[in-house]
């Protein structure tokens, strides 16, 4: 799920939901048990019952959302990804599910069941609105890109420590159906593509040329050497050797029969008859339709309706405002030049970058064991999923951001990750590794995310879904809570953190440049090297980023600023009654929700604190 990175999703959650969804905002609920108390004809039962008959549809609708929750998935279901018949009955159901909706009375629910209601409400609404034939030929007909696409994430999926335990015979065939399955997939990416170039509807050339670059990558690697191949590597104890002979052949065939041939005709197609009909500008305002399409992005990522000039000019603001903060440090730091100079002299200076992984994965652990020592004092309830902090694996890290979160299992037996990026180590900053373990790590994704779907109290698309703006707007949040523990007493931290404050709020300013302004790549990356002290680097990537990914990218200030505004308003209002850890318990104990339905929340919080 998607944090300095994305990915996800959300959770990258709002990464990882995109793919998973095929670039459509579907919500897909299983049901937790109704409380034991509840009468059989209260208002809260039926709204339960309604939420457990979506679920039982969507479960068929979405099979790869059911192996990130560790239920069995579907190889049938999977091969229908990226078809008009998929996408029909999705619409079906999302119809289905208002209709319920509407017979049931708000007013008669518990206050916890109206929260549940008005987020339902919310998903099923913009899971019918984003399924209509004039959106779907926005976006549809653009299956992929190189940030997020199934082509990139499938393979981690289905690779050993990925979403399948791979502990017994049946998981393996699991996987062999699901592998086999892929291919068709991606045969559906083609067509759907087609479609696009029918109607004049496609990528940007710069994204279609990173898709093809990252094929290459994927086509490169020997069959036994392939996220693919990866589980017979490694057998769970007790399987006979019988079996492990015949996995290994099955796997190796699909592979070569399957898998390959299909990313070969995705490549070919993509840079045989694609690339040349690709959009040679990167904003969605050179699309057709994509003006209109961007501000309905900007209201599904932000949750808000919100004027792209508007959100423009804020991000300006922000930018004046943090370049103060870094007029500051700077002095601190003994340097009295001009803060462009600054940037650039931290550039160059080999103080301030790692000098191997090892140098970085020690940086990450030594903030982890600083952190963890002040979680107490901000947190009430902690998860039970442990975090591990990794490096990308080598052949995602070229396209990959400074770090992101995957999260772990909702019964805690398998890990949430912290991945950070090792490639170009000249180009990464040790002055952003406590910023970015906050983010992503703790308290940021790996909390947020994990006590959502870990709290069986709440309907599980209140566990597992959610929006960016709440997911990405928290992760920004717990970055600035490493000024009430201490981490940033340190000024290269301090000047880290504000670094990457200013990276979002050049989110703002960049992001609808490119898709508003018609900004190009290079006038963005030249932003983004004027106003920070990013390398050329990340700052390209993060540009390219926000090219494939309209919008996703201002969710993260516009959250932060909300979550960071609602702490403001309790402890005015609350003096010295206000405890950080019920606020932080309140703003998490729901689940991912969008920034309306918190805000009301947080006031009738304040109100009966009083």
């Amino acid at each position: 799920m998607t944090g300095m990175g994305a990915r996800t999703t959300t959770q990258r959650i709002a990464l990882a939901l995109a793919m998973l969804r095929a670039t459509l905002p579907l919500c897909a609920p299983v049901q937790a048990a109704a409380p034991a108390s509840l009468s059989d004809d209260s208002e809260d039962l039926r709204l339960t019952r309604i939420f457990g008959e979506d679920a039982a549809r969507e479960d068929q609708l979405d099979p790869l959302l059911a192996l990130y929750r560790g239920k069995k998935a579907d190889a049938g279901s999977l091969s229908q990804l990226f078809t008009d018949g998929l996408d029909r009955r999705r619409l079906a159901s999302a119809r289905q599910a208002l209709r319920d909706l509407a017979r049931i009375d708000r007013a008669r629910l518990r206050p916890e069941r109206q929260i549940s209601y008005d987020v339902f409400r919310r998903a099923k609404q913009q899971q019918y609105d984003w399924l209509q034939p004039d959106i779907r030929v926005l976006t549809a007909v653009r299956p992929l890109t190189h940030f997020g696409g199934i082509h990139v994430e499938f393979p981690t999926l289905m690779a050993s420590g990925g979403a399948l335990p791979y502990a017994t015979e049946g998981n393996y065939r699991t996987a062999l159906a699901l592998d086999a399955a892929f291919a068709q997939v991606l045969d559906n990416a083609v067509a759907r593509f087609r479609q696009g170039m029918a109607s004049d509807v496609v990528e940007s050339k710069l994204t279609v040329r990173n898709m093809i670059e990252q094929i290459d990558a994927q086509l490169a690697q020997p069959p036994g050497q392939s996220p693919f191949y990866s589980p017979v590597l490694n057998f769970p104890a007790g399987l006979p050797e019988s079996s492990r002979s015949l996995l290994r052949g099955e796997f190796g065939a699909v592979i070569r029969d399957s898998i390959e041939p299909a990313y070969r005709r995705l490549r070919d197609f993509l840079a045989n008859e694609y690339l040349p009909a690709a959009r040679e500008a990167p904003g969605l305002s050179a699309m057709r339709g994509g003006s209109g399409l961007y501000r309905r992005l900007i209201d599904r990522e932000t949750t808000l309706s919100l004027d792209p000039e508007a959100v423009h000019q804020l991000g300006l603001g922000e930018v004046a405002r943090i370049q103060r903060d870094m007029e500051a440090v700077k002095r601190e730091l003994g340097f009295r030049g001009p803060l462009r100079q600054f940037f650039d002299a931290i550039r160059s200076d080999p103080a301030w970058h790692p000098k191997s992984r090892d140098e970085l994965a020690s940086g990450y652990a030594r903030v982890a064991r600083a952190v963890d020592a002040q979680i107490p004092r901000f947190f009430s309830r902690v998860p039970r999923a442990r975090l591990l902090i990794e490096p990308y694996p080598a052949y995602r890290e070229r396209f990959e951001a400074g770090g992101s979160y995957n999260q772990g299992s909702p019964d805690g037996s398998r890990p949430g990750v912290f991945y950070f990026n090792t490639y170009d180590l000249p180009s990464r900053f040790l002055s952003g590794i406590a910023t970015l373990y906050l983010h992503e790590g703790v308290p940021g994704h790996h909390f947020q995310i994990s006590l959502a779907q870990e709290n069986r109290s709440l309907p599980d698309f209140q566990r597992y879904d959610g929006n960016n703006a709440f997911v990405e707007g928290w992760g920004l949040y717990a970055e600035t809570l490493g000024y009430d523990m201490g981490i940033y007493k340190d000024p290269k931290q301090h000047w880290g953190t504000l670094d990457d404050e200013m990276l979002r709020a050049m989110r703002l300013v960049v992001d609808t440049g490119i898709h508003a302004k018609g900004w190009s790549r290079e006038q963005a990356i030249g932003y983004m090297l004027a106003n920070s002290g990013m390398g050329r680097t990340d700052a390209t990537a993060e540009v390219e980023r926000y090219i494939a990914t309209p919008a996703q990218a201002l969710s993260y200030k516009i959250g932060g600023l909300t979550i960071q505004r609602l702490r403001k308003q309790a402890e005015a209002a609350l003096g010295p009654r206000f405890d950080i850890r019920a606020f932080h318990e309140q703003v998490l104990g729901s689940g991912a929700l969008p920034l309306p339905v918190l805000e009301a929340k947080i006031d009738r919080w304040i109100a009966a604190s009083r």
